[in-house]
């Protein structure tokens, strides 16, 4: 390996280490990459799409944040999305060594919700994408962009065909049945 190879990390470790971090890291297949740090209105984006996202779905579905997080079997990736939402029995991936937890991430996450930003967008649209579409659990991957006032839902049909929803200023976008109007979020 050159020193330019990026160094393998066992999944094991990454949980060490990100448990005592205060900045947060995705892992893929045995790469650690730092995640960036989001801007004031990405912060405001993430709780505004959860917090509307919490109450349309109270009772069917289980909210979480974006410091909670998401492990992608097929794809051997442990991330962070800014909201997940698991509607039904709550799976998770513990890993335990020598009696201590090391960590847990959810595993059948059933919405996934990203807010874009410019140093994040094309992986939340494609590498992230496609690994969260292997997810047999996934029905909805909802982005919301910075930028404008837009908010895209991709939609899993029961055929397994992805499918998508886009709705900007004045309209609203269906997300596990429940409409969310764009105008609301961007408020």
């Amino acid at each position: 390996m050159n020193a330019a190879s990026p160094m393998h990390t066992a999944y094991e470790d990454f949980l060490v280490a990100e448990a005592s971090s205060e900045l947060k890291h995705e892992w893929c297949d045995g790469v650690v990459y730092a995640m960036s740090r989001g801007t004031p209105e990405h912060g405001r984006l993430t709780l505004a799409i959860g917090a509307a996202l919490l109450v349309a779905l109270r009772g069917l579905c289980t909210g979480f944040g974006p410091d909670t997080m998401l492990y992608v079997e097929t794809a051997k990736l442990s991330t962070y999305a800014d909201a997940s939402f698991v509607c039904g029995a709550i799976e998770t991936k513990k890993v335990i060594k020598n009696g201590k937890s090391l960590g847990e991430a959810i595993t059948n996450p059933t919405v996934v919700v990203e807010v874009l930003s410019e140093g994040t967008e094309r992986y939340d649209r494609d590498g992230k994408f496609q690994a969260y579409k292997t997810l047999a659990s996934l029905r909805e991957y909802v982005l919301v962009s910075q930028d404008q006032r837009a908010i895209e839902v991709y939609r899993r049909a029961t055929d397994g065909a992805w499918s998508c929803e886009t709705a900007g200023p004045g309209g609203s976008v269906t997300i596990h049945g429940a409409a969310i109007s764009v105008d609301d979020v961007y408020a």
